[in-house]
């Protein structure tokens, strides 16, 4: 007995090469935007950085300074130092594309990135993935 037919390949096949141009797109529209990074302390916004400057520096809010950001050149941003038992939020990574996010929940804080400009309702609202 057969478990996988010549038509369920073709169909997953079909659907990976939508997922990857959904993909590009994104990246190439999104990707291309001035950015910003907020960040949330228990759902209040405490600070807005800018990743266009091109500058690279450490800083804490004020709320907690036991949770350190790093802003790259690039204009990228990352948790690089938290007292959180799991470090999840140091795992996330580098953020850059609007769009993304990173919490680091037992501290409360969140950091998005969104669009420099004024927000439109063309703007996403989340992406997941």
């Amino acid at each position: 007995m057969k478990f996988v037919k010549k038509t369920d390949l073709i169909i997953l096949a079909v659907a990976v090469v939508l997922c990857v141009a959904a993909w590009f797109t994104y990246q190439t529209i999104a990707g291309k935007k001035a950015a910003k990074a907020e960040i949330f302390y228990k759902s209040e916004l405490v600070e807005t950085v800018d990743l266009t400057a091109g500058v690279d520096k450490h800083f804490s809010i004020e709320q907690n300074r036991n949770v350190v950001f790093h802003v790259f050149k690039d204009g990228s941003i990352c948790f690089e130092e938290s007292n959180c038992p799991d470090k999840i939020c140091i795992h996330a990574g580098r953020l850059h594309t609007i769009g993304e996010s990173a919490a680091c929940l037992p501290n409360g804080i969140v950091m998005k990135i969104v669009a420099k400009d004024q927000r439109s309702s063309d703007d996403l609202d989340a992406v997941i993935g």
